[in-house]
């Protein structure tokens, strides 16, 4: 079992942040376990899930869908729903990917442009 110290060092939250999520009940998918002190412990599934979730917040996709995409795990059974959640995520961030490739030449071309005009002085 794990601390909510240690559980915010593998995951990158912060301790604030893993509360809130605890205290809205959205991104985990069973309820926080108690030790006999009352303190917060996890499991291993526990990071296995928010290091997901991080990754789903870091690519974009916003809070209310990820809360969605927890209690859809919650229920069981959805997993066509689940996957259809993912396919319009990947396909957002796709775009995105699609969008920063062209930013990157547009840069990479004013940089070169700079290069040139500098190694010509």
């Amino acid at each position: 079992m794990l601390s909510i110290g240690q559980v915010a060092e593998r995951t990158g939250l912060s301790v604030h942040t893993l509360r809130f999520y605890e205290s809205e009940g959205v991104l985990l998918t069973s309820p926080v376990r108690r030790d006999s002190g009352g303190r917060r412990v996890y499991g291993e599934d526990d990071v296995a899930w928010l290091n997901l979730c991080v990754v789903l917040r870091g690519s974009g996709m916003p809070l209310p869908e990820i809360r969605r995409y927890t209690e859809l795990n919650r229920e069981g059974g959805t997993e066509s729903d689940r996957l259809a959640l993912l396919r319009a995520h990947e396909a957002r961030v796709g775009e995105q990917i699609a969008e920063l490739g062209r930013c990157l030449q547009l840069i990479r071309h004013k940089v070169a442009v700079y290069e040139d005009y500098l190694e010509s002085r």
